[in-house]
């Protein structure tokens, strides 16, 4: 070291010295004390060098930080900055792996270094990155480094992999499994905690979905158990509300299907993930997979199932979220609608007529991914109405059946509920004994300690108490579920099916949980008729044919009867008795609306019909100004007489505008004596009686 001296020159020791002090984890910091005190150590060095101690500044920032990365490590980075800016004349560690294990960070540092001119010393040595020779050794030491922290890791993942493929890797387990006195995984035995999970499989079995297991549990108001991992209470229960993040964890854990997993996740940092962060591996993929290797709450078989199930449910997986689980709406057949042409599963679209929401079955993936035109578009109304016909003639044979299995289903259910809810009383119970026990075993006089286990003795009963309490509640509410009118009620299903079905109390979830018990999917082929291929349960295929629906415009059009009766009506009936007249018949317009003038005129126009004016011209009748010029008198001369039933009229719209009978012997004018040529004209303003009324 002596040698190195002529190495330091002013310029270095008018500079500040920098001490690098690093473990790799927090455990090193407190068990390996002995290599922190050996960098602390180095201090006196840069002293015996020429740096006075209140220069030689210490960075022990990245104390518990791995070297591997410099991306977490402040204390490096602070380095770094200060070595860059020229403030630094020497850099102390006490070997390279302190300073770095990545080539990229080391050498970087190295070049840092030479260009500030800025000196580094390990415990075996005085370097200078200016100096070929150094630098070259300094380069050696650092990919050294790097391969040392790779060998190391290598073997111990080595190992834990090699124990791993034969099932001896002793992993954290999740609640209700435990590992006994020789480390074997087994059931745990607490009845409770076993009881809670056997309920939850059998709750998602039945609901078909997380999310409906998680509601089953909070509103029966049951609490499912959960292992602390850390903390002061590390290894103890902790009874809480499910979540659907845990329920999910549950059911995705093949530990639980008695089967031993190892390498499920990766760490696969990129552009868009942190780094570490985990990604989740296909099954193909897992690392070690041991099936039936211990004790399971499920079959590997059912276990399987439920990842289906799961990848069904969940909108990210398949495609147009295929077969997903009942959910809200009308559409009878959400889900199990197959595409004839591209063979896709077909979305659903809700439309609104008439306040009500419409379904319609689109198959419109490849359109929308091609930008091209969707395959078919089918309206559901009527297709729904087909199958819930047919489901009602399947269901018959077997109605009996089905409301033996419903009333069996209520009482599993309220069974396993009160259950749970009465193993949780018992664990009240033994809280309040176990408090009890240890408080009167304790020295009457030693009131410190006397008294808090008396108030924890206490807050046991009171804890007992609110249980019991819960637990009378809840089943008197259960016992009012599933009475005696509620017996009779689900008994009637056998009997009384089809009005259960269109009842309109029935929640659509309902009816399309009933679809799927007998229906696999269902095939439409949109053609003159609409095709309905239904595959059912244990393959058979039944083959429906329902009538097109009709267009909008066809279906807003005016019914043919009520376009005769229009006719008809038109001979001798103005528009707007002809509107007077359909409504008192209740007919009703292609919209639904009673009729008007307007509607009479656009329903005449549409047919092409012809009006009540040409009608009446057809017959001869004339026009005010001809019978005005006929007659020889003014139009409004001509407008008297019609009100006073001298001549006789026949109106033809709603404005009251009419055509006259043309004039011959029988004229009312030459009844009273008067001829066309008699001076003697009545006018507007005189009216003479002949004692039979007005002439």
């Amino acid at each position: 070291m002596s040698g190195d001296h002529h190495k330091i020159t002013t310029s270095h020791l008018q500079r500040d010295a920098y001490l690098y002090v690093r473990q790799s984890t927090i455990r090193q910091v407190f068990e390996n004390t002995e290599s922190t005190r050996r960098q602390y150590a180095l201090r006196e060095r840069a002293v015996a060098l020429g740096w006075p101690i209140e220069r030689v500044i210490v960075i022990d920032d990245d104390l518990g930080q791995s070297a591997a990365s410099a991306t977490d490590r402040e204390g490096f980075q602070k380095l770094v900055s200060e070595v860059g800016m020229g403030h630094a004349g020497i850099v102390l560690g006490l070997e390279v792996s302190r300073l770095a294990r990545n080539s990229i960070d080391w050498h970087r540092l190295l070049e840092i270094c030479a260009v500030t001119d800025t000196l580094i010393l390990d415990e075996d040595g005085l370097y200078n990155p200016r100096q070929f020779n150094d630098r070259l050794l300094l380069g050696l030491k650092g990919t050294m480094s790097e391969a040392e922290l790779h060998i190391l890791r290598a073997r111990l993942r080595g190992g834990i992999e090699n124990k791993a493929r034969r099932g001896e890797l002793k992993i954290p387990l999740p609640v209700g499994l435990v590992y006994d006195a020789r480390d074997r995984t087994v059931l745990d035995p607490d009845q409770q905690v076993r009881h809670a999970v056997d309920t939850f499989f059998r709750t998602f079995q039945r609901a078909g979905s997380a999310f409906a297991t998680v509601r089953f549990f909070n509103r029966q108001e049951l609490l499912f158990p959960r292992r602390l991992r850390g903390g002061a209470n590390k290894g103890q229960v902790f009874w809480g509300p499910l979540t659907h993040t845990r329920a999910l964890q549950i059911l995705h854990n093949p530990r639980y299907a008695g089967a031993f997993a190892f390498g499920r996740t990766r760490s696969c940092p990129g552009a868009h993930r942190r780094a570490g962060s985990p990604r989740k591996l296909p099954q193909d993929q897992w690392h070690t997979l041991l099936i039936d290797y211990h004790a399971g709450y499920i079959s590997w078989e059912q276990f399987q199932l439920n990842q289906q199930r799961l990848r069904e449910c969940a909108a990210a997986h398949g495609r147009d979220r295929r077969k997903s689980p009942p959910r809200e709406g009308c559409a009878l057949l959400q889900g199990l609608v197959v595409c004839s042409i591209c063979g896709q599963r077909m979305t659903v679209r809700y439309h609104t007529r008439q306040g009500h929401p419409v379904p319609e079955y689109v198959c419109q993936r490849d359109g929308i991914e091609h930008a091209q035109r969707i395959c078919q578009s089918i309206p559901g109304a009527r297709i729904d109405d087909a199958v819930g016909e047919l489901l009602l003639e399947m269901v018959k044979p077997a109605a009996m059946e089905v409301a033996l299995a419903v009333q069996h289903e209520l009482h599993s259910r309220l069974d396993e509920a009160d259950r749970m809810r009465r193993q949780r009383v018992e664990r009240a119970r033994y809280e309040v004994d176990l408090a009890r026990q240890r408080y009167m075993q304790v020295d009457p006089s030693n009131r410190l300690v006397a008294d808090a286990l008396e108030a924890d003795w206490n807050d046991r009963l009171r804890d007992l108490t609110e249980a019991q309490e819960q637990y009378e509640r809840q089943r008197k509410a259960d016992r009012a579920t599933f009475d005696k009118e509620t017996h009779d009620r689900i008994m009637s299903l056998a009997d009384d099916f089809p009005r259960v079905w269109r009842d309109p109390r029935t929640p659509d979830r309902d009816r399309k949980r009933m679809v799927r018990l007998l229906i696999e999917d269902v095939t439409l082929v949109k053609g003159v008729q609409i095709t309905v291929h239904v595959r059912c349960k244990g393959g058979a295929t039944r083959t429906l044919r329902v009538p097109r629906p009709p267009s909008a415009w066809e279906a807003r059009r005016t019914n043919p009867t009520v376009v005769e009766h229009l006719d008809r009506m038109l001979d001798d009936s103005s528009e707007t008795q002809i509107a007077q007249r359909l409504n008192s018949l209740g007919l009703r317009s292609g919209t639904g609306a009673a009729f008007t003038v307007k509607i009479v005129a656009r329903i005449r126009r549409t047919y092409g019909l012809e009006s009540r004016y040409d009608r009446l011209r057809r017959k001869g009748m004339l026009t005010l100004s001809e019978v005005a010029r006929q007659l020889g008198v003014s139009q409004s001369t001509v407008g008297c007489w019609r009100r006073h039933s001298l001549l006789r009229a026949h109106p033809y719209n709603a404005k009251n505008e009419c055509l006259y009978e043309p004039l011959d012997e029988n004229a009312p004018v030459k009844q009273q004596g008067l001829s066309l040529s008699d001076p003697r004209r009545i006018s507007p303003g005189r009216v003479e009686s002949n004692g039979r009324g007005a002439v």
